[in-house]
């Protein structure tokens, strides 16, 4: 009976085997039938109940955080947790339930062989202050007499895992939150461009994608976007487009309510300019009547 941890090597404290047929399905102590030539197959499943004591060659004791063991022979105490934690060496097949901070034994089927669960043992008599001080989120264990560098460092560690933990799950909310904030904008802006054809539509879309309105409306009056800047005023952009084979410049507000139309839009009886008057569908229409009718004047050359 020994325990199997992956692989199709089985070995003893003096034998190796190589393992014929099929492996089992997960880790844990089996019966073995050793067959000649050096191999062995599974059989059944063993009780791992008094097994790791009568098969390991020696032990160690110590504290768990994980899988992980911190050996109560160390004098070196933990000072970096997220360091120590990828030094440590794992446990293999440890029992389910044991309690935070038990004290627990394991032990080498052969030498230098992986760490073998083996037994809760008997506490030395701080744990329950640690599990305590753990729960309580306590900075240190330096308050709480007799505890071990092991204790002290599983300590440590499981504070450092639940901390990181607690970071993480952090992050992943602001993740989720804004992933559910962009999808939410998305699908406004999918509704919005579906409401492209209305002119309300476009000017809600202005708000959210300003050139994918401004193409629209020059469509309207069939002109065709070339490019589009801040002027620097609030809410106020340039817009460049091109209509019959021409270039021309305007300026607009984010409702698309022309601001400057870059053409001479004034009335010779009243002096009144009508820039204003005039939206971004309606300007390529007026662009056109002045050039049919030969007033047309262009203030901004593109």
């Amino acid at each position: 009976m020994l325990p199997w941890i992956g692989g199709r090597e089985l070995r003893s404290l003096s034998r190796t085997w190589t393992i014929a047929g099929k492996l089992p399905k997960e880790h844990g102590w089996y019966c073995f039938k050793l067959l000649k030539g050096r191999t062995a197959t599974v059989e059944d499943a063993a009780d791992p109940n008094g097994l790791a004591g009568a098969t390991c060659s020696r032990f160690l004791y110590g504290y768990l955080v994980g899988d992980r063991f911190a050996p109560e022979d160390s004098v070196t105490r933990i000072v970096k947790p997220e360091e120590a934690a990828q030094k440590l060496p794992c446990v293999h097949l440890i029992d389910d339930g044991l309690d935070r901070f038990a004290r627990i034994s394991v032990g080498t089927i052969y030498a230098d062989g992986p760490l073998i669960f083996r037994n809760q043992e008997m506490p030395l008599g701080p744990e329950q202050d640690v599990l305590h001080a753990y729960e309580d989120r306590a900075a240190s264990v330096d308050n709480i007499k007799n505890v071990t560098p092991a204790l002290d460092g599983a300590f440590r560690m499981a504070s450092w895992q639940r901390t990181e933990t607690d970071r993480r799950r952090v992050e992943l909310e602001r993740l989720r939150a804004e992933e559910e904030a962009r999808r939410a904008a998305e699908a406004r802006r999918e509704a919005l461009i579906k409401q492209l054809g209305d002119g309300a539509g476009r000017r809600e879309m202005a708000k959210v994608d300003f050139e994918a309105a401004t193409r629209a409306a020059l469509a309207v009056g069939g002109a065709v976007l070339l490019d589009w800047k801040r002027t620097g005023r609030r809410e106020e952009f340039t817009v460049k487009y091109r209509l019959d084979g021409r270039r021309f410049e305007c300026v607009c507000d984010v409702d698309l309510h022309i601001v400057d139309a870059g053409i001479c839009l004034v009335d010779h009886r009243t002096g009144i300019k009508g820039d204003t008057k005039f939206t971004l569908e309606s300007l390529p229409a007026v662009v056109r009547q002045a050039e049919r009718e030969g007033v047309l004047v262009v203030f901004r050359h593109v």
